[in-house]
């Protein structure tokens, strides 16, 4: 769906968190298409890319440091915006995935809807989640498809350590919550393994269980700019509702994982497709509904 020119020109979004690289791509987009953007970097980022030079050069670009447990600042950064992009990023260097990151990931979304609920000027949130928190739970292989209808099971997720799987899924259940109860106008995108960024690598959180995934036809991908333009798509489109399967790419063979493993460590050495007994497997997980939604999107 294309931007509404009359409208565009002067609402206001704001984009959390903009030092991550999905967050640093959103606002140089939402900039491109004649948006006002307040980029909230948190404490725990220390790289803008870039963004204090853009604010110097761009008078449509306010930057806001904040925190995801300091309430003020939240409210701080959203007032006057129409939406507020949410993404929680993590630096793995400071903070690997560990048992604890539900709980972290819980507060954040709780006190980043409540802020929002507070605000009058928000008329909708998009909520990065994943689909590590569509896809774990016991028999998953049963499931003839797989779509955002499918929530991952917490207690799956613990039997197993899959700590991201279980923090994005209990962070977004937490945020619907509370969306539902405030009247928050809320949308989600459960997103692939993000093919970009520096921390992008064979120990990624999002991978851990990425055989059992292969197996059973949900590992996919995504591009930084597919993911970007469904972020905006979501926004932009009023019918947009609920949660969004998003990814471009599928893991489905041999080929597939070669490719995705030389991606991920480009110094290993490259082996046959068959030689680790992988098989070609049907593809069970579908984002068909992100896919009507974005037909007309430019």
């Amino acid at each position: 769906m294309a931007p509404l020119e009359d409208q565009q020109c002067h609402k206001t979004v704001c984009v959390m968190d903009a030092s991550g690289v999905l967050g640093s791509s959103l606002v140089d987009c939402l900039l491109q298409r004649g948006y006002f953007v307040h980029a909230v970097t948190t404490d725990g980022h220390g790289d803008l890319h870039g963004l204090e030079e853009s604010s110097c050069s761009n008078k449509r670009l306010k930057i806001f440091r904040s925190d995801h447990f300091d309430y003020q600042s939240i409210t701080n950064a959203i007032r006057g915006c129409s939406c507020l992009f949410y993404s929680f990023e993590l630096n793995q260097e400071e903070s690997p995935y560990d048992e604890f990151m539900a709980d972290v990931e819980v507060r954040a979304a709780h006190n980043v809807l409540e802020a929002c609920a507070q605000t009058e000027t928000i008329e909708r949130v998009v909520f990065t989640s994943s689909i590590t928190a569509v896809v774990w739970k016991e028999d998953h292989k049963s499931e003839a498809e797989v779509d955002e209808r499918s929530w991952s099971e917490p207690n799956f997720c613990r039997k197993f350590k899959l700590w991201h799987g279980l923090a994005k899924t209990l962070a977004e259940k937490a945020a619907w919550a509370l969306a539902m109860d405030r009247g928050v106008d809320m949308v989600s995108i459960n997103a692939g393994l993000l093919l970009a960024g520096a921390q992008l690598s064979a120990s990624t959180p999002y991978l851990k269980g990425a055989p059992e995934m292969y197996e059973g036809g949900v590992l996919v991908t995504v591009d930084l700019r597919y993911l970007v333009d469904a972020h905006i798509c979501v926004f932009e489109d009023p019918a947009a509702f609920g949660r969004y399967v998003c990814f471009n790419h599928t893991v489905t063979r041999p080929e597939d994982a070669l490719k995705l493993a030389q991606l991920l460590d480009p110094s290993s050495t490259p082996c046959s497709p068959s030689s680790d007994g992988l098989r070609i497997v049907q593809q069970r997980i579908q984002n068909k509904k992100l896919n009507k939604l974005m037909i007309d999107f430019h």
